[in-house]
């Protein structure tokens, strides 16, 4: 089985940055690198952090904006659970969520899973392009949404970028470098929508 090992963020400034980060709880999942590769609008994927519950999503997302997050979407409960939406400083857009509506305990800035979520062109090409390189599907709900069996620290899902890009709270354009690589043990490949892949 394929796993993720951490994420390299690709930042004008890796000291400026790393703060946010760290204050998600997030320094084994995310790596910084400096780049200078054009970017602008919507990257085409966001950074998605599930916690066990909504005061828990709200510690984190204090923490994020006093290390100089904005908001996109404040935190508010749906009809899935409770959730909001962050832009770091470098561009980069977190999602946080809870399944739950209600607090079983004490806030905690803990996160029970981390989600790369791509917001991509073609759902089923997609999938296809992945499970060819290695990659299990978990759930797969026709062209709407895919999510992998993953074994390492962050997960994989794919949705249509429009759809990505409205839970985030933000317009799907977007040009340029996304930003980011993937690095795992699954060999080093780039996939339908440019997303880069190397091996950990």
């Amino acid at each position: 089985m394929v796993s993720i090992q951490f994420l390299t963020l690709e930042v004008d400034d890796p000291a400026a940055a790393q703060p946010l980060y760290t204050a998600l709880g997030l320094d084994e999942h995310v790596r910084l690198r400096p780049s200078t590769e054009p970017t602008s609008g919507f990257r085409g994927w966001t950074l998605s952090l599930v916690a066990a519950q909504p005061a828990n999503v709200n510690a984190l997302v204090d923490a994020a904006v006093d290390a100089g997050a904005t908001v996109l979407k404040p935190p508010t409960k749906s009809l899935w659970g409770y959730g909001g939406a962050l832009r770091a400083p470098d561009g980069t857009i977190v999602t946080l969520a809870s399944s739950s509506k209600k607090d079983a305990g004490p806030p905690a800035r803990t996160i029970d899973e981390v989600v790369l979520q791509l917001g991509v062109t073609d759902v089923a090409a997609t999938k296809d392009f992945y499970v060819e390189q290695g990659l299990e599907v978990g759930k797969s709900f026709g062209r709407k949404y895919v999510e992998f069996a993953m074994s390492g620290p962050v997960a994989l899902s794919l949705t249509k970028r429009g759809a990505l890009a409205k839970v985030a709270g933000v317009d799907p354009e977007g040009t340029g470098s996304h930003r980011l690589v993937v690095a795992s043990d699954g060999g080093a490949f780039t996939d339908p929508d440019g997303i880069t892949w190397e091996t950990a």
